[in-house]
């Protein structure tokens, strides 16, 4: 396979907590920052139409091999973000309170229009540098960041979009895999915030919308990059593709995770018609001077979705590499902090990869990842890339709020799982994974969500579930969704705690009791929403990553 560009996941890193944790409080909770209120793929309106320039090929050979000297260059070059200030902290929250006056994330104009006009204004920061574009309904965020870690570890500099945030919106934007500060997030916005005035005069001159929150993200994201500089951008969508406001990228690769019904509302009320806007990544290649190959990388998915993105695929005419066709996993082992991977990729089979997530959904996300990187670097039959590199790239993923230990004795778990695919997929981790003899649920959903769909799918594996708001102002009511609850695990395996951390505290009593008796080998999975999962990370004291 010729590669489409010629450049040459935490450590589930859940840190347990100690047994003698406190209990958290009030105050404890009120330091949370919300999330935006989104999943992993409301953001929002969108913009424009980008001009493509295919990065320059360079020597293939110089991506395949490990070269130390490149690493050290990366590394001196990598403006690594320590501890924010305070004062930094309370000028990133004016500043997130200004955006918050703009279109949320969850509304959505099918226009690249605004993003176009401001990537314009700013020089077209987005095509200083080649790109692989996830888009999907499930498994994105952790997709992205194994794909980052695995271009880290092959000493590529990295520019990582990923939404919405567990904790902080500074999250969002990574180099070389570390968040951005909150100083250089600020500094970044104030650098646009002229062009962006610009860009919301003329819109509503026309009677058009300011720029969407979402969109001022996205545009932060892109310059921040370009200054940085990057060596190649792992994006992640918001909402859809066609119309996400990441779209004013030209991915080389495109990367399709898992399709389900997600947000009928605005992407379509069929999985044919959301596959359609997923597949608006898929880009042909634009410059007829350089002849670059790109490439679309698919998940397994339902017939009419594979359909669907195989005719976008060879109408936009780039490479196809789908999962269990072309690349597959081949073997994979439960392990201590997480599993031992055998994987078939474009490039030949890749032996004994520690990936430290648990669930055999993160065993195909990391095939997936392989398989995007290797098109990236134009691996192919019998050219594979660097064992050693991959090994340490997939042993540094880590993937906050993906079935994450966030205490021990009894564990605590938190999952961002907000759908019924997603769900189902954590309930099969739990029990292939986990020999839990008391599992207790608290879970937290958002109002526009299949709240029946997800307790359902996580009924076998609970013994109870504890119901709660997670403090978002489109959560379902605790009492609401009690209602539901019950209906799926009759009145005895329902508690109402509408306040979360009550709820927290609860599920860990109930987990560590039986008959009044103690229990060994209890668990609490806190999950529902990325709002849900990032609240319970900052009730633990897990910073944000």
């Amino acid at each position: 396979m010729t590669g489409p560009h010629g450049s040459d996941p935490d450590r589930d890193d859940a840190a347990e907590g100690s047994d003698d944790e406190p209990i958290f409080t009030a105050a404890d909770f009120a330091g949370w920052e919300d999330a935006g209120d989104i999943e992993p793929d409301d953001p929002l309106p969108d913009d424009l139409g980008p001009d493509d320039v295919s990065p320059d090929r360079m020597d293939l050979a110089s991506l395949l091999t490990d070269d130390e000297e490149t690493s050290a260059d990366v590394r001196d070059r990598a403006p690594l973000t320590v501890g924010d200030s305070a004062a930094d902290l309370a000028e990133l929250a004016e500043v997130e309170a200004d955006l918050d006056m703009r279109w949320p994330e969850t509304k959505i104009e099918p226009s690249l229009t605004r993003i176009a006009a401001l990537m314009d204004l700013l020089g077209s920061p987005q095509h200083a540098y080649p790109a692989i574009h996830v888009a999907g309904t499930n498994g994105k965020t952790s997709v992205t960041r194994m794909i980052d870690a695995l271009l880290v570890a092959l000493h590529r500099r990295t520019g990582r979009i990923t939404s919405p945030h567990l904790q902080r919106v500074t999250e969002r934007i990574a180099v070389d895999g570390q968040p951005i500060s909150a100083r250089a997030y600020i500094d970044t916005y104030r650098d646009l915030e002229p062009y962006i005035t610009m860009v919301d005069d003329s819109s509503t001159a026309a009677e058009g919308p300011r720029m969407s929150k979402f969109e001022v993200l996205t545009a932060i994201a892109y310059a921040y990059f370009a200054e940085a500089p990057i060596d190649v951008a792992v994006v992640e969508t918001g909402m859809g593709g066609r119309w996400d406001a990441t779209n004013v990228v030209d991915g080389a690769v495109a990367v399709i995770t898992p399709i389900a019904m997600d947000h009928a509302d605005y992407l379509g009320d069929s999985l044919a018609a959301i596959a359609g806007e997923k597949a608006g990544i898929i880009k042909r290649a634009k410059d007829d001077l350089v002849v670059t190959d790109p490439v679309t990388v698919i998940a397994p998915q339902p017939p009419e979705v594979m359909e669907v993105l195989l005719c976008e695929s060879v109408d936009k005419g780039t490479i196809v590499a789908r999962q269990n066709s072309e690349f597959a996993v081949l073997d994979a082992v439960t392990a201590v902090g997480g599993q031992m991977l055998r994987i078939q990729g474009l490039g030949g089979v890749y032996e004994e990869i520690f990936l430290p997530l648990h669930g055999e959904h993160q065993a195909a996300n990391a095939a997936l990842a392989l398989a995007a990187v290797e098109a990236f670097f134009g691996a192919g039959p019998d050219r594979q890339l660097d064992i050693d590199a991959v090994r340490a790239g997939f042993a540094a993923v880590s993937s906050p709020g993906r079935l994450e230990r966030v205490r021990s004795a009894p564990s605590v778990f938190v999952d961002a799982a907000h759908n019924p695919h997603g769900a189902q997929a954590l309930a099969r981790a739990l029990t292939d994974e986990f020999d839990f003899r008391r599992l207790v649920g608290v879970v937290g959903v958002l109002g526009d969500k299949d709240a029946e769909g997800v307790l359902a799918a996580l009924e076998p594996v609970l013994d109870h579930v504890v119901v709660a708001n997670n403090g978002s102002p489109r959560a379902l009511d605790a009492e609401d969704l009690a209602e539901i609850a019950r209906e799926v695990y009759g009145e005895d395996r329902v508690t109402v705690e509408p306040f979360l951390p009550d709820a927290v505290a609860a599920a860990i009593a109930l987990a560590e009791e039986s008959d009044g008796e103690p229990v060994s080998g209890a668990g609490v999975i806190i999950t529902g929403s990325v709002v849900t999962a990032g609240a319970g990370r900052t009730l633990f004291g897990k910073e944000p990553a």
